[in-house]
């Protein structure tokens, strides 16, 4: 005899526990997100003189352990079985090594470079105003043209600045070409004369001997009566 599973009317369906999650919640997510070090890391300044020790000595090391600020490689003895990197510089701006941050980091969808036989990612975003014709890639936050399309972001930065949930997205701004008209819309006309001080520097005689130019007459051809 075959039972029938008749369901209680009466049953009370409870609702799934959900976690809600305040703005402390969320800030305490974003931070472990992210190892301690990263976000120091990205706002310290490298290549200065060392304050300990001799002002020829570059700090471009950096304690994953300590956090406490740029070091020289004197520095270093006090560091000892720390995780410690090396930055190096490409046009000014702060580079690290794929090999010697992938150990410690996820650097995927990070655009790197070919420096010198080596594979590097940038620290920091590095301003373009306009990217190059046939890009058709560029950076989720900077909008700078990436050479692969398989990469969203141009730096370390980028991407902490780009995953984070409270992170809005820059408009991109499109530069506005001038209309070569002599007036606009509204009558004012676009011939503005330059001001003296913006204009090309052209020498200029002084006042006397500009006078006397003037003064003098200018030779013409000889005139001949014509034949009586």
């Amino acid at each position: 005899m075959a039972i029938e599973d008749h369901e209680n009317p009466h049953r009370v369906i409870k609702p799934k526990n959900r976690r809600v999650m305040g703005a402390d919640g969320l800030k305490e997510e974003e931070n472990h997100r992210w190892p301690p070090w990263l976000k120091p890391l990205l706002k310290e300044h490298f290549f200065v003189q060392c304050n300990v020790h001799s002002p020829k000595s570059e700090c471009k090391m950096y304690c994953l352990d300590c956090t406490n600020g740029s070091l020289c490689s004197l520095c270093l003895a006090h560091h000892k079985d720390h995780r410690t990197i090396q930055i190096r510089r490409s046009s000014y701006h702060d580079v690290i090594r794929v090999n010697e941050i992938q150990k410690y980091l996820d650097i995927y969808s990070i655009q790197t470079y070919v420096i010198n036989s080596a594979k590097v990612v940038f620290l920091n975003e590095r301003p373009q105003p306009k990217p190059g014709k046939g890009v058709t890639n560029t950076c989720k936050v900077c909008y700078r043209g990436l050479v692969d399309d398989c990469f969203s972001f141009c730096s370390l930065g980028c991407k902490v600045a780009g995953t984070t949930r409270s992170f809005e997205k820059r408009v991109k701004r499109t530069p506005v070409e001038p209309e070569h008209s002599s007036s606009d819309s509204s009558g004012v006309e676009d011939n503005i004369p330059i001001p003296q001080s913006l204009s090309p520097s052209t020498p200029q005689l002084p006042t006397s001997t500009s006078t006397s130019l003037r003064k003098r007459k200018r030779k013409g051809i000889p005139f001949q009566s014509p034949l009586q």
